[in-house]
């Protein structure tokens, strides 16, 4: 697959100063119970990202963690409505959605962000911007194939009859991830055994209960 073009760096004023919280990350996740984090699903369209992100929010909120899903279509209709989906903003969609997920995980929150993200490069800037060991990098892997039998919203069908331009896995490349924290074989497993995998990583590296409140 092409391989994506270098990210630009947007330029900086000189008059800005990030403000200090009174309240430090170790405090915060002490009162939560938990580290911050981002987890970070990625996958082809229909793969089973927003599916499993939903379920997964549902199970940790019910364990008394501090929560929340990024999803695609949500942040396109508000921080990123000014957008399309040519390369250029795909790679500005996701820088957005890194920086907004970092807050988060600085809030003590664990920020599940359920994108598409076809580039590596792209991917590989959000785990750079985190602090160590909070980027959780989710492959949500389902064959293309077995994506465009379910295709729910018909995209994969549009793409096909070329009513949609730039459609990953069509007419736009999808750069898989090669050393992902979890990978999900969602045409293997059902969402209740992916969420169960989710958790089970999250229990050793984020000290989530197991167990519902």
């Amino acid at each position: 697959m092409a391989k994506s073009p270098p990210l630009k760096k947007l330029p900086k004023s000189k008059n800005l100063v990030a403000s200090v919280s009174t309240v430090s990350l170790p405090q915060r996740e002490v009162h939560n119970g938990h580290r911050g984090a981002v987890l970070w699903f990625t996958g082809l369209s229909a793969s089973g990202k927003s599916t499993i992100a939903n379920e997964l929010e549902a199970a940790l909120f019910k364990r008394g963690c501090h929560v929340f899903v990024l999803d695609g279509d949500r942040v396109r209709h508000g921080l990123c409505s000014d957008l399309d989906f040519s390369e250029a903003s795909r790679h500005e969609n996701i820088r957005r959605v890194g920086e907004v997920a970092k807050l988060f995980a600085e809030a003590g929150t664990i920020c599940i962000a359920a994108f598409i993200s076809p580039y590596r490069a792209d991917r590989d800037l959000v785990r750079t911007i985190m602090a160590g060991g909070k980027f959780l990098e989710v492959y949500v892997n389902a064959p293309l194939k077995v994506c465009e039998q379910r295709d729910p919203k018909g995209l994969y069908a549009k793409a096909r009859k070329h009513e949609i331009r730039n459609f990953t896995g069509i007419s736009a490349p999808y750069e898989a991830p090669l050393k992902p924290e979890i990978e999900l074989r969602t045409d293997k497993l059902n969402v209740a055994e992916a969420v169960d995998k989710i958790l089970s990583n999250l229990q050793k590296t984020c000290g989530v209960p197991w167990k519902k409140s």
